[in-house]
């Protein structure tokens, strides 16, 4: 198993860097950041100094929209990204969330999402490609391939992520959950010829080592941050072609500030009981921790992305790194 990490880039420049450098050292392999450029620091200048720090760590966006990034900016920026930390570029990318809501506008579209991604992977890569109207390419691009991430839950992103990326980005820390998710993307796969394992899973959660009640206020923040993406798919699809695991928590929720996103302490998060946190997050001892993860890797999952963000960061990353990491390195995701 893989183990990345996510900041929500509301530090100081030096301890974002000193975090990165951190984990790299703890032996985590990806290195993510939220981007949300209005509540917190735009992530590609952070992305440009952490890929000067450090020298393994692949890094990318956790995650960006088409919207607010316009593809053939996201592409440029992407390509010069991996030139200077020599190849090490991901694009992790949904339809938006906070960074377009707190601007008052609704996610983009799946149609828009699958056109940005083919957009940006073949200008990264150095291939030229039609994009409204106009041919584009980046002659200047040294073409590093770029592994695509989609991020989303509803059963057209899933079919998406199965059919076109190299990723699948799942929110969420509940193993019965993912392999449920894990499914439609292998199945998707299928329907495209595709060899369904080549699409690797992440499951991302905030997960906090300590007394159990401590990390349960500490993350209880998470699941209300994932009902807003509930909250959407209700909305669209059939209740029957959800499963209730994942929409019967929403229906005490009253509403969302996006002021306090991702913020730990939120009021945002009342409604959320000590069940769902211990569902959706990881909390407890070590040997939680442990048991989590090896089913998380059971249900498919190749990398672990920490949501970095509850405090006691770099307690958390040691704690990670000296007793985590090392158990569960050689424990290999469950394959189709």
């Amino acid at each position: 198993m893989q183990f990345g990490f996510t900041l929500k880039p509301d530090h100081s420049i030096d301890r974002t860097l000193a975090l990165a450098t951190q984990a790299e050292a703890a032996g985590f392999s990806h290195g993510w950041l939220f981007d949300s450029h209005v509540l917190w620091r735009d992530p590609y200048p952070l992305l440009t100094l952490i890929a000067q720090a450090t020298t393994r760590l692949r890094l990318g966006t956790c995650v960006t929209n088409p919207a607010t990034r316009e593809p053939s900016v996201t592409a440029s920026t992407l390509a010069v990204l991996d030139e200077v930390s020599g190849g090490r570029m991901d694009l992790g990318i949904g339809r938006g969330d906070s960074a377009r809501r707190v601007l008052g506008k609704p996610p983009t579209s799946m149609k828009d999402l699958e056109t940005a991604v083919h957009v940006i992977r073949a200008l990264v890569e150095g291939r030229s490609i039609e994009f409204e109207g106009a041919m584009l390419e980046l002659p200047w691009a040294s073409g590093y391939r770029l592994p695509v991430w989609i991020a989303g839950y509803g059963p057209v992103a899933l079919k998406l992520t199965g059919r076109i990326a190299d990723g699948a980005m799942l929110q969420i820390g509940d193993p019965d959950l993912v392999r449920w998710f894990v499914s439609q993307v292998r199945a998707s796969a299928r329907e495209a010829g595709r060899d369904p394992d080549s699409v690797a899973v992440m499951a991302a959660a905030p997960a906090h080592v300590g007394d159990l009640a401590d990390g349960r206020d500490r993350t209880r923040w998470f699941p209300a941050l994932v009902s807003n993406h509930v909250v959407d798919l209700v909305n669209k699809y059939p209740r029957e072609d959800l499963p209730e695991e994942l929409t019967q928590y929403v229906r005490d929720r009253e509403g969302y500030d996006y002021l306090h996103h991702a913020e730990v302490g939120s009021s945002n998060a009342q409604f959320v009981t000590d069940d769902i946190v211990d569902r959706f997050c990881l909390v407890g001892s070590v040997e939680q921790h442990i048991e989590r993860l090896r089913a998380l890797a059971e249900a498919g999952v190749d990398q672990f992305n920490l949501y970095l963000m509850n405090g006691d960061e770099e307690q958390q990353l040691e704690i990670y790194g000296r007793e985590i990491i090392p158990a569960l390195r050689d424990i290999a995701p469950t394959r189709a």
